[in-house]
């Protein structure tokens, strides 16, 4: 299972909106085939994995793991629990049970029913942290939101009066920044960020495809030629005023009462699952004080800047904390 799970990893950033898959097929204790989920709208990971095995005499009598459920409906690929059956695999052990509500726990059933005997939680905790943007939209019908900002040491997030744009950790943390928002469906900030800092929020430092690009700006007020709007990636823009498509760039009106409830019930609506909200520092706090936020990853670089604007104020579970370059990160989430 743990083999699965590392399998099912390589296909972050690729698969979303479904969920990272890694399949092991086992005959008389060794490894006969493996695959995983690699892009979306391509073959699933048990199908992979049987697709490898050269003799498929050896299928009915070989075990088959997977971290996720086998799919049970037909969707962009047939049902991987119906493959299962077909070669008549007499033995399935599976991570976690999908909470999709189109499987959940109906693959498991379909196999049952044809004498396949299925063991379900090997790992389980660790199968659903692999997919738990997967798992926090289906079972909270909203994407998984990871908050994201670097402060100084003396708690600042931005120097007082900012002009232009302003980075204050390393380039490795750079790198690890941009290598996030290739693995994550969108990337958030609101109207003052974009409009001092000019970001362009896109995976250039990093292989991977650009997330999805949002923007908050109630009066749209922000000027047409800010990199945001170039064609790179795809803009939503929430605001008060019209609902429209221009180019690449998607303008959806939305009640700014209750502001990030109903950006986070638009995004699932758009199939969205997961969002990196990197600021500014009103728009992070909002999302703490709607307490609408699932992890948080936090930069802290090694220079002070004694006035500014403050970072926000949040509490948490340390999950993570190392040394980047002279930076320091720790990674917390919602308790």
């Amino acid at each position: 299972m743990q083999k699965c799970l590392e399998l099912a990893q390589k296909g972050v950033g690729s698969v979303s909106p479904n969920p990272m898959v890694g399949c092991v097929i086992v005959y008389d204790g060794k490894i006969i085939g493996e695959g995983f989920h690699q892009k979306y709208r391509e073959a699933h990971a048990e199908v992979n994995a049987i697709s490898s095995v050269k003799d498929k005499r050896l299928l009915n009598k070989s075990t088959l793991y997977v971290n996720l459920e086998p799919c049970a409906h037909f969707g962009k690929n047939p049902p991987c629990s119906n493959l299962i059956i077909e070669h008549k695999m007499p033995k399935v052990v599976i991570g976690c049970v999908d909470s999709f509500s189109k499987v959940a726990g109906k693959g498991i059933e379909k196999m049952k029913n044809k004498g396949i005997e299925v063991i379900v939680g090997i790992l389980e905790k660790e199968s659903r942290e692999l997919n738990k943007r997967f798992f926090t939209f289906h079972e909270k019908n909203k994407p998984y939101i990871i908050l994201k900002w670097a402060e100084s040491k003396d708690g600042y997030i931005a120097p007082k009066n900012q002009t232009e744009s302003f980075w204050m950790t390393s380039r490795r943390s750079k790198e690890l920044v941009h290598k996030w928002r290739a693995e994550e469906d969108a990337i958030l900030v609101g109207r003052i960020t974009a409009e001092k800092d000019n970001p362009s929020l896109t995976a250039r430092e990093t292989q991977g495809e650009n997330p999805i690009r949002i923007v908050i700006d109630k009066d749209l007020k922000l000027s047409s030629d800010l990199n945001l709007f170039d064609s790179a990636a795809k803009t939503i823009i929430f605001n008060t005023l019209k609902t429209k498509e221009i180019d690449n760039n998607y303008f959806i009106k939305i009640n700014f009462n209750y502001l990030i409830k109903n950006i986070l019930q638009e995004l699932h609506k758009q199939n969205i699952q997961s969002v990196i909200i990197e600021g500014g520092a009103t728009t992070l706090q909002s999302f703490i004080d709607a307490k609408l936020w699932d992890e948080a990853r936090i930069f802290t670089a090694n220079k002070e800047l004694n006035d500014g604007v403050k970072s926000p104020n949040i509490e948490g579970q340390m999950l993570f904390e190392t040394a980047l370059e002279g930076d320091k990160l720790d990674i917390i989430k919602n308790d």
